[in-house]
């Protein structure tokens, strides 16, 4: 045997490697609407940028016939590549190969590749389709996840982390997409879920469907575990590389700015779309795309908690963070969910160095039993200690309400925003005036001749004295009362001014957020 026939040996085993769990399979995948590993990189990737790492990897179980079973690949294609002429690592799990499930040398080869992500701080991709743990490999299938987790855990907040469920992701294949940055689901085809529909018939007599129980919906509305829900594959590849231009490399670094075709930065309509009466519902997304660069608007977490709006958009080119109430949805209050939905996006902003912009109407936490007896208290400090903790450039604009804990919550003087605007219509005060006048007034309002007067001018009165944005001005807890059309012209000159912006923050190993 000479060099060539080693040659055409090497050839022959990668091309092994590269069928995966052979024919049969991949049709298999293809009919479920799925495509292979190997197809959804190509179609990530820049073209001809793959480069694989690992592939003749192989697991080292001789149980339950695995030592006559070879998983060519070992379920997972792991290697680099470029997008949009940026360097990113990724994995790809194979279903056609022991269903993509995770052994000892799986979650080596993950890990693996997740350390060179991590040492070249570049983004990394996880591409999840897997039925969990490789039960015929015992205990070593749970110390991969293990290696797994361990570095989705202390390279977060250094490199951008994204998970696409693009199958099944059971078991402990859930928890690393859940302590990734972003979770993007495949309506149909993708599901998670600790415990399946037949363990739960079993243990709790409960009958649920794989979908219903997991699948991409439920992620992005009721649980919250996933931050985008989309139809087809193609789809969930792309809003990787939409979510990836408004990102940097690494925790060191700042996004990158693009060119921006503005013709102006003045905003007349502004005025309209805000009604000035302080109770009827808006769309603040309308208020959005007046202020951010035109279509750069991305919206993260659409389907959960929308009552609050969080995304990415760019002005003037630069990559900023919005957090927004929405007067739309329980009038733009903040309850659990919303609390945990904006700290979390918050804190990922302050990682990768984008500023953060609050545009702030809001009544206040909402009220209940539900949300008290389910920890709103808890939640709701999420929120300040976010804001508390960032230390990238924190901008606020108060449109029209902002009341009593949720003004001070929501990127407040008080726990660390570097500019605080109002519109001339804002009322920041402890409570509302209708609520404040019938507390401090009661005396006056009962023993009238005509209370429903005595009220409403009492409230009146309360509003003209306190429920302005100028009593705060005048104690520097607003900077300035601005023309609502220059709000725009006021961010870029606040981002423009905080470029350099450095702030520390006592040394220690980490705080203690109530989670």
């Amino acid at each position: 045997m000479d060099m060539y026939d080693k040659i055409n040996e090497l050839y022959d085993k990668r091309r092994q490697v590269e069928l995966g769990g052979g024919d049969t399979r991949i049709e298999k995948q293809h009919a479920k609407g799925k495509w292979t590993a190997r197809e959804r990189i190509d179609y990530l990737l820049d073209d001809q940028t793959f480069v694989e790492l690992n592939p003749f990897m192989e697991h080292r179980g001789s149980d339950f016939g695995m030592d006559t079973n070879a998983a060519k690949g070992e379920g997972v294609v792991t290697g680099y590549g470029k997008i949009s002429g940026r360097s990113v690592y990724l994995f790809a799990q194979d279903f056609t190969v022991y269903g993509g499930a995770l052994g000892e040398m799986h979650g080596k080869k993950i890990a693996a590749v997740m350390d060179l992500a991590a040492k070249n701080g570049v983004p990394f991709i996880g591409l999840n389709d897997s039925g969990g743990a490789r039960i015929q490999e015992g205990v070593s299938s749970l110390d991969g996840y293990g290696q797994v987790f361990y570095r989705n855990s202390i390279y977060s907040g250094v490199i951008p982390q994204i998970s696409v469920i693009m199958g099944p992701s059971a078991g402990g294949a859930v928890y690393s997409p859940a302590i990734t940055d972003f979770v993007i689901m495949v309506e149909e085809t993708s599901q998670m879920f600790i415990t399946g529909p037949k363990v739960i018939k079993t243990v709790t007599g409960e009958t649920i469907t794989s979908e219903n129980l997991g699948g991409a919906h439920i992620h992005n509305t009721k649980s919250g575990n996933a931050h985008f829900q989309v139809k087809n594959e193609a789809e969930a590849l792309d809003k990787v590389k939409q979510l990836l231009a408004y990102l940097p490399d690494n925790h060191k670094q700042k996004p990158q700015s693009v060119q921006t075709d503005e013709d102006t930065d003045d905003r007349p309509d502004l005025i309209d779309i805000v009604p000035f009466e302080a109770t009827r519902p808006y769309d603040v997304k309308h208020v959005i795309n007046q202020v951010v660069d035109q279509h750069s608007f991305f919206e993260i977490h659409e389907g959960f908690a929308k009552n609050i709006v969080v995304g990415f958009a760019r002005i003037k080119g630069k990559s900023v963070g919005l957090v927004c109430n929405q007067p739309k949805y329980l009038a733009g209050g903040l309850d659990i969910d919303s609390s945990d939905k904006a700290a979390r996006f918050i804190r990922f902003c302050d990682c990768f160095n984008i500023p953060i912009i609050t545009f702030e109407d809001v009544t206040g936490f909402f009220p209940g039993v539900k949300q008290e007896h389910n920890g709103i208290i808890r939640h709701g400090a999420k929120i300040l200690y976010a804001y508390s903790e960032a230390t990238v450039p924190k901008l606020t604009i108060i449109t029209r309400k902002a009341y009593g804990g949720a003004y001070v919550a929501l990127n407040s003087k008080s726990i660390g925003a570097d500019i605080v605007y109002a519109w001339p219509n804002a009322e920041i005060a402890v409570m509302g005036p209708e609520g404040a006048a019938n507390i401090i007034f009661a005396k006056d309002i009962a023993e009238s001749d005509n209370p429903e007067k005595v009220r409403q001018q009492k409230i009146d009165e309360y509003r003209e004295r306190f429920a302005n944005p100028y009593v705060a001005a005048g104690l520097g807890m607003v900077d300035d009362v601005i023309d609502p059309r220059d709000t725009r012209i006021k961010l870029i000159q606040a981002l423009n001014m905080l470029e350099m912006k450095e702030e520390q923050r006592p040394h220690k190993k980490h705080g203690n957020i109530p989670l």
